[in-house]
């Protein structure tokens, strides 16, 4: 069995796209039904495959944005300028279409529900997409495990999830702040990027031994890491998964 499902993450599959959702004017998700799917861990990712009518290929990953349910995944897509992989997922496929995919992969920037520690998220941009993987995982198994999210985005407007961030800030064990780098909504003061002053202020402390996960582009990814590392947090204790 266990051969079989590694053939299936190894194997490109069909996906048909059953759903999609505008997240933000540049971002959406795609729900994809995939017959077969060996199953995933929140916080992996997959490939997907496109073909042109001439024969041309070209594969991107992408973060899985759900929790396991079944043959049904989500990703979402932050279009990348002049992307060609990404605009065709965000502006031209619908409902109905299919692609290829092949996975899932990773096994280190991952989060099980049988973890108690406490869990800091922290993402930039769409790098919350595993993230928000981790958070429906810990809803789905009613896990008493305590997280915080450290969100940073530009602008009120860029924030992807926003209704399902609010519902998941109103349970128990989920604290969900966000930290606007260029434009932030009434009442809210600050306007900056994640620094030392909002790691102290708002993120679990070494002493609570938390897992923490960073996900976001390169630049993004080191500063937070660098920034945790630096007030004292066990660095085998800080994952991270980057883009660009």
């Amino acid at each position: 069995m266990e051969r079989t499902a590694l053939r299936r993450r190894l194997s490109w599959q069909v996906a048909t796209v059953t759903d999609v959702r505008r997240e933000t004017a540049t971002a959406r998700t795609l729900v994809l039904d995939v017959p077969e799917w060996p199953g995933h861990l929140a916080g992996q990712h997959l490939d997907v495959r496109l073909t042109a009518p001439d024969g041309y290929r070209a594969s991107r990953s992408y973060s899985i944005a759900s929790a396991w349910a079944g043959d049904t995944i989500e990703l979402t897509v932050e279009q990348v300028p002049d992307g060609e992989v990404s605009t065709y997922l965000v502006d031209v496929v619908k409902v109905g279409d299919q692609f290829e995919v092949r996975g899932p992969v990773g096994g280190w920037f991952v989060w099980k529900p049988e973890q108690e520690e406490p869990v800091q998220l922290i993402g930039g941009g769409s790098g919350v997409a595993p993230l928000m993987s981790m958070l429906r995982a810990h809803a789905a198994a009613d896990s008493t495990a305590p997280v915080r999210l450290l969100y940073s985005v530009r602008r009120p407007t860029s924030v992807i999830y926003v209704g399902d961030l609010k519902e998941l800030a109103a349970a128990d064990h989920v604290d969900v702040r966000l930290v606007y780098t260029r434009e932030a909504p009434a009442g809210e003061p600050r306007i900056g990027r994640i620094d030392a002053d909002v790691i102290e202020r708002f993120a679990f402390t070494p002493a609570e031994s938390p897992t923490t996960y960073v996900c976001g582009p390169t630049p993004f990814v080191e500063t937070v890491a660098d920034l945790l590392v630096a007030v004292g947090h066990d660095p085998a204790r800080v994952r991270t998964e980057r883009f660009g």
